[in-house]
């Protein structure tokens, strides 16, 4: 479509999110700057905090926030509620923007999966519509109610909603090969589904050009920033810093983040006597302002406990010390050891604190295992990075607008 000087008509695309842009969700911010940067004009529908304005444009980016609140300690049936409200409000709010300018891809964000179907009226009307499956809700609520029965009412309501959202969408996008193996064996066909992992950008997340080096005090820093809930197993860490501070008492640890186990994380750091060893920092950092927050640190740290759930996450953190050449100390995990082999970081048996401290303490006194973990790791920001990543997202788009 041209414009009567003649010009290309920019084409639009629709984002729908249950979360709060841009400080909620990195990986929808990529994702819409970077088609931003090849021309196209971006909307983001998402939830509202009942501050700031509820229409804006930012970095070309216009957001439409709707009149939903997050409530993460309202229970299963507050959620669903949630949920739902969005759920509709959303429907509207990208139908009457798809009448007003058509979209030619919509693309839906989960959780929750069925939020898909918001894009009823624009893919009745012509346009392409995106899952884009952030988490699997099947292995996501099996991990958090505990569950490993799959034939329950309520698993197989789960499990109906997600094969229903993805036969509705045009596509499906994932951020893991493994993750895009479930869904194949789940029904979804293997050409519908594509993976955009959620790794660092690189033109914040730049590279050290060699590994930090002991300080001369022998202090030796570690970090784990993000969300601070149990199965990440920031606890394990903990009780790990506990064991190996009496051979290295120059210790010291950050914990950056919220969420809601962090006050049974400072009780236990109390308990210990960890108050001169842990530190809890919860002031909001940008994007652009974390790598100088990871930078003070030596060795970055995963602790996460195993689960259904967490053996199919690739985490974001891991990706940003590697990209940052910040040697990592990693839960091992099949989605991990998928792309990182044991010469690029340092594996400890998930949940077993005795091997974490252990690893802890290797790279405290051995120097050059952290900068051969730093050099080693760059083999996966050469593969995976967000300069390519973006590129086959953004032809993707472009194949279905």
């Amino acid at each position: 479509m041209s414009t009567p000087q003649g010009h290309t008509k920019p084409k639009r695309h629709c984002m729908i999110v249950h979360a709060y842009y841009p400080l909620g969700e990195t990986r929808v911010e990529r994702q819409a700057l970077a088609l931003v940067k090849h021309g196209y004009e971006v909307d983001v529908i998402c939830l509202w905090a009942r501050k700031g304005p509820q229409v804006e444009t930012r970095d070309g980016v216009t957001i439409y926030r709707l009149p939903v609140k997050r409530d993460k300690k309202g229970g299963v049936k507050a959620q669903f509620f949630e949920y739902l409200t969005f759920f509709i409000l959303a429907m509207l709010k990208a139908a009457q923007l798809h009448r007003q300018q058509r979209y030619g891809v919509v693309q839906v964000h989960n959780l929750p999966d069925f939020l898909v179907f918001a894009g009823l009226l624009p893919k009745l009307m012509g346009a392409k519509l995106i899952l884009d499956i952030h988490d699997l809700m099947p292995e996501f609520y099996a991990a958090r109610f505990n569950t490993s029965n799959w034939s329950s009412w309520p698993m197989r309501l789960i499990r109906w909603q997600e094969w229903l959202s993805c036969r509705f969408a045009d596509r499906v996008i994932t951020v893991t090969k493994s993750w895009r193996e479930s869904l194949i064996q789940r029904g979804v066909p293997a050409e519908k589904v594509h993976v955009v992992m959620n790794v660092a950008d690189d033109q914040i997340f730049q590279r050290l050009p060699e590994a930090a080096p002991l300080p001369t005090n022998g202090c030796l820093r570690l970090i784990y920033h993000g969300n601070l809930t149990q199965r990440y197993g920031i606890d394990l860490l903990i009780r790990a810093v506990d064991l190996a501070r009496r051979q290295a008492p120059d210790l010291r640890l950050m914990i950056h983040g919220s969420g809601d186990y962090r006050e049974a994380l400072v009780k236990l750091a109390d308990e210990l006597k960890l108050n001169d060893y842990i530190q809890f920092t919860t002031t909001f950092v940008p994007s652009a302002e974390l790598p100088n927050l990871i930078r003070q640190a030596n060795v970055g740290v995963v602790p996460y406990r195993r689960d259904i759930f967490t053996d199919g996450i690739l985490p974001t953190k891991l990706m940003e010390y590697t990209a940052l050449g910040l040697p990592t100390i990693v839960a091992r995990t099949p989605a991990v050891e998928a792309y990182f082999d044991e010469s690029m970081v340092e594996y400890f048996t998930a949940e077993n604190v005795e091997e974490l401290a252990a690893s802890i303490l290797k790279l405290y006194h051995h120097p050059a295992r952290r900068a051969e973990l730093a050099q080693k790791a760059d083999v996966f920001n050469q593969s995976y990075n967000w300069a390519k990543l973006s590129s086959e997202y953004v032809k993707l788009i472009d194949s279905l607008g």
